[in-house]
């Protein structure tokens, strides 16, 4: 639960904002629930004021940023306190149109930015438990084409739209329809990446053994005519859609056991965490990734972080904690 500690009793509110929440009833038909919101909201703001000294529609821009401060000192959320701020907005937009004060001093104040979370990354096992397994009981030629998607996401580290943008081979319409394609004989995916760049990334052993054996089945069940150059197809010869391999690759994950939801972007963070917890090379992971900047890849040394900081807990024993 978020602290309440250091934010100010609620005082009686004063006309102006009993008449703005009479008005959001009245006019926005608010829900009860909603309106209860926004005058416990109003009732903070007033406290705040009360505590500063300060009539409540004489506050300033400089008031309404120590109080989102004071919030964030007490625990509340990022989140929480947007939702507050845009609660104190509406307020005085509406007392500005009534004459009320001659500016919103709540405009332009921003909450404070919301620490971005980490990516989810499978651990070591359990991304090999999903890349190995094997479905006995189900079609091959689906087995093997949702294989060699998983080989490729989780050893390449591709964005899903990567993937299913990837032909067999480079053809005559490759660079005009914006594609990528697979060389295997050299062990590569040369991939269209986001903006439109290009970049080529290694594909390993496992990855080409499983897309060799999903190409030699790939053409079977389609109809003469029907088969489009896409490397990733369905059963009528069409190109896989990003939303199919989501489908796949979850029923994947739940046939293989594991409990973690779990989805192409989700592979790409595992590739990317384990490639630098092995290698340290953050420029590395940064050119596979086809990351423009540096500073979206090194998210991924906290995830590193995160694991040694992980191991040290499980192992050492000065870091065993009393419970």
């Amino acid at each position: 639960m978020e602290s309440a500690a250091s934010e100010p009793c609620a005082p009686a509110l004063p006309a102006p904002a009993l008449a703005y929440l009479e008005h959001v009833r009245v006019e926005k038909r608010l829900a009860p629930r909603t309106h209860t919101l926004y005058t416990l909201d109003l009732q903070k703001l007033a406290g705040f004021a009360q505590d500063a000294q300060v009539e409540l529609l004489a506050l300033q821009p400089a008031h309404i940023r120590r109080f989102a401060a004071q919030m964030h000192g007490a625990g509340r959320s990022a989140r929480g306190i947007a939702l507050i701020l845009s609660g104190w907005r509406g307020f005085f937009q509406w007392a500005a149109r009534q004459g009320l004060v001659p500016m919103n001093p709540v405009e332009g104040v921003r909450a404070p930015r919301a620490p971005k979370p980490l990516p989810k990354a499978l651990g070591v096992e359990d991304a090999l438990q999903l890349v190995n397994h094997v479905n006995a009981e189900a079609d091959p030629w689906l087995e093997a084409r949702d294989a060699a998607m998983a080989e490729l996401l989780y050893g390449s580290g591709l964005r899903v739209a990567e993937l299913v943008g990837l032909d067999v081979a480079p053809g005559p319409d490759t660079e005009r329809l914006a594609r990528g394609w697979i060389d295997l004989a050299a062990g590569e995916a040369h991939v269209l990446g986001k903006g439109s760049k290009r970049r080529i990334v290694p594909v390993g052993n496992a990855a080409v053994q499983a897309l060799h054996s999903w190409l030699a089945i790939r053409a079977h069940p389609i109809a003469a005519g029907a088969l489009e150059p896409a490397l990733f197809i369905g059963r009528r010869g069409a190109r896989l859609t990003a939303q199919s391999v989501w489908v796949r690759l979850r029923a994947r994950a739940r046939q293989a056991g594991l409990t973690t939801s779990v989805h192409p972007h989700v592979l790409r963070h595992s590739f990317a965490s384990h490639l630098l917890q092995s290698s340290g090379d953050l420029r590395a992971v940064q050119e596979l990734l086809g990351h423009a900047s540096i500073a979206t890849t090194q998210i991924y040394t906290r995830l590193d972080f995160q694991h040694l900081a992980q191991a040290y807990e499980n192992a050492h024993p000065r870091a065993r904690r009393k419970r």
